[in-house]
């Protein structure tokens, strides 16, 4: 059985996690707007992998007998200076929502709680690749600056790895 103060707190992360997949379907409409489709994909596919880990979220929450809390989703921004903006603004968020769950990390600590200590750990871990791959392109596009090119390349890149993520995901369920 789940505190209530490490429900509400799992709630509160569930409905971060929502808003991801919102935040990242607003940025995947900006890259769709610019005809950047390989870009789209990517945070499309980034879209999908946020819900499945509200999912975990919400089923883990009922596992342990707790009751799920949505709230209002906040509406993303849609627009942004360049694809560095963009990418700039998604390492951003992935860094908050990595604090996030190490807040929770340490709340299950503070708990003793053992189960959710380690159901978080996943997270923890796919915090670490989040931030990586986003830092990447963002250094990626910091290099490519203001060449057609070189932009045309690397939508060309992120559209075959969500490609990729695509299956992954479709052979998780």
């Amino acid at each position: 059985m789940l505190s209530e103060k490490m429900l509400g707190a799992l709630n509160e992360q569930l409905n971060k996690e929502l808003f991801s997949a919102y935040f990242y379907l607003g940025i995947a409409a900006y890259f769709k707007d610019r005809s950047l489709d390989g870009f789209a994909s990517w945070m499309e596919a980034q879209a999908e992998e946020e819900l499945g880990h509200a999912l975990r979220i919400y089923d883990y929450i009922f596992n342990r007998g707790g009751r799920v809390e949505l709230e209002r989703i906040e509406k993303p921004k849609q627009t942004f200076e360049s694809p560095l903006k963009a990418f700039e603004a998604v390492y951003l968020h992935e860094v908050g929502v990595t604090q996030s769950i190490f807040k929770l990390v340490d709340l299950a600590r503070e708990e003793n709680d053992h189960a959710t200590y380690n159901f978080l750990q996943w997270f923890v871990e796919e915090q670490v690749e989040e931030e990586a791959s986003t830092k990447a392109i963002v250094d990626k596009l910091k290099i490519i600056g203001d060449s057609p090119q070189g932009l045309f390349m690397l939508d060309r890149e992120l559209g075959a790895r969500s490609a990729q993520l695509r299956a992954l995901l479709t052979q998780e369920t």
